[in-house]
């Protein structure tokens, strides 16, 4: 049937939309039933022919539906290319520079886009945070690094019509997984590092390696590979026949952003430019003008006698950096506020709690996202790493009650509060429902006083 597809691929424009949700179905559009992890799209077929599908794509065999309809072997492959055809190919028009990797994902690609900016490139950037085309930003998602194959088309669609030469793209393993950057062409992939986590999506280790390795080998021009990460070797033996650009933390670039890590995410940043022919020591004059994005050591000052960071840490890597980092510099108390997701990797959960007591003076143990589970059950799991009974700790299940209690209960002139696991992120997930969140805001209402509550169903 790829013939078909392939057929169907040139007459593309013959078509209104395209889409994998039946409920933004219309006349003229292409429905794509994708097998979901909570939902089957071939379900919804007969909704989206109702609603005016003039072809539907899928994997199961169908009679009779009143549309052209095209079977494949897999819905997502299919749905990647059919969106790029849709756009016209957008990244066969850019150079696209792919950013993965466990930590420091966020911060390396928007040290790429910046760098690329100030020297004087037009610049696309699809990052966890926003999506950034010439002078206009949009939303991402929430909860999604990679952004669903038609959204990431539409994207590089718009910096081609913007004139852009370059488009930077935050990739998670789960996009590359579930096959969302399907039909995007990478010129450069760069990797941050790889430590233990979405083992509950990928199983294992090597099977979450193996990922990130997939979509390294795919990069056409060269690929990027850090020198301090413990994945180093395995990475470059299985990237023989790719150029290899590899990069480590040097004294050039010590100092100028916060944290060993941030350092490593700037040599990282750099070694793509010198590669693309920037020179290093212009690009470094640049970094004065760069902020760390939202969420990433992000810094409030509401007039507190202490300081308080907002934090996307969420990994015990990422942890165990910025607790390291904020424990050298703070004079008074280091007090941590953070929890571990639900329906996520279990196994980082009293891995997170042990790294914590360790490095802080003050651990608060509180909810981050338990979607399906009892928030209890995961603040006692987390427990377990608690590891000596002298450790100074609370469970709070309620994130404003927590930050609250770390607030105004823990913090004294001098200390140092960090708010870990949210960032710049604008929900909090509880069952199937996406409450209204934001970390900054439950501070501010905190040293006002107040705790931030979210209603639930």
């Amino acid at each position: 049937m790829l013939k078909r597809l392939d057929i169907f691929l040139r007459e593309i424009d013959e078509y209104k939309g395209v889409t994998e949700d039946s409920r933004k179905v219309k006349n003229g559009y292409v429905f794509v039933a994708v097998r979901g992890l909570h939902f089957d799209g071939h379900n919804f077929i007969k909704d989206a022919v109702k609603k005016g599908a003039a072809c539907v794509i899928g994997e199961k065999d169908y009679k009779d539906l009143n549309t052209f309809y095209i079977k494949v072997k897999d819905s997502r492959i299919a749905l990647g290319r059919i969106a790029s055809a849709f756009y016209g190919y957008p990244s066969q028009k850019l150079k696209v520079i792919g950013v993965t990797g466990t930590d420091g994902k966020t911060t390396t690609s928007h040290l790429i886009y910046h760098l690329l900016t100030q020297a004087g490139k037009k610049v696309g950037l699809v990052s966890t945070i926003a999506a950034k085309i010439g002078a206009k930003e949009y939303e991402t998602g929430l909860h999604v690094t990679s952004p669903d194959p038609v959204a990431l088309q539409k994207f590089l669609a718009e910096m081609v019509k913007e004139e852009c030469e370059y488009a930077v793209i935050e990739v998670t393993s789960h996009g590359i997984a579930q096959k969302r950057i399907e039909g995007t062409k990478f010129d450069i992939g760069i990797i941050t590092n790889i430590t233990s986590e979405h083992l509950d999506y990928h199983h294992s280790f090597e099977a979450y390696r193996e990922t990130k390795l997939a979509f390294l080998r795919t990069a056409k021009d060269f690929v990027v590979l850090n020198k301090d990460d413990q994945s180093f070797s395995y990475l470059k033996s299985k990237l023989e026949d790719k150029k290899v650009v590899v990069y480590e933390r040097s004294k050039e670039v010590a100092g100028i952003l916060p944290g060993a890590y941030n350092e490593s995410n700037l040599a990282g940043a750099l070694a793509v430019m010198e590669n693309l022919g920037i020179n290093k020591k212009e690009a470094l004059k640049t970094l004065h003008s760069f902020k760390l994005p939202t969420g990433r050591l992000q810094k409030v000052n509401l007039g507190q006698p202490f300081d308080i960071y907002i934090d996307f840490a969420h990994t015990p890597n990422a942890l165990e950096n910025v607790l390291s980092f904020l424990r050298e510099k703070t004079k008074g108390s280091l007090v941590a506020v953070f929890g571990c997701a639900g329906e996520r990797d279990a196994t980082k959960r009293p891995k997170m709690a042990e790294i914590s007591t360790r490095l802080a003076d003050f651990s608060v143990f509180t909810a981050e996202d338990p979607r399906n589970e009892k928030i209890e059950d995961i603040l006692a799991q987390m427990e377990r790493g608690v590891k000596s009974r002298e450790t100074k700790y609370v469970k709070i299940p309620e994130r404003g009650e927590a930050i609250f209690y770390a607030i105004n209960k823990v913090a004294q002139k001098g200390d140092t509060v960090v708010i870990c696991g949210k960032g710049h992120e604008k929900s909090m997930a509880y069952d199937h429902t996406e409450y209204s969140w934001s970390d900054y805001e439950a501070v501010e209402m905190a040293l006002k006083g107040k705790i931030k509550e979210i209603k639930r169903k």
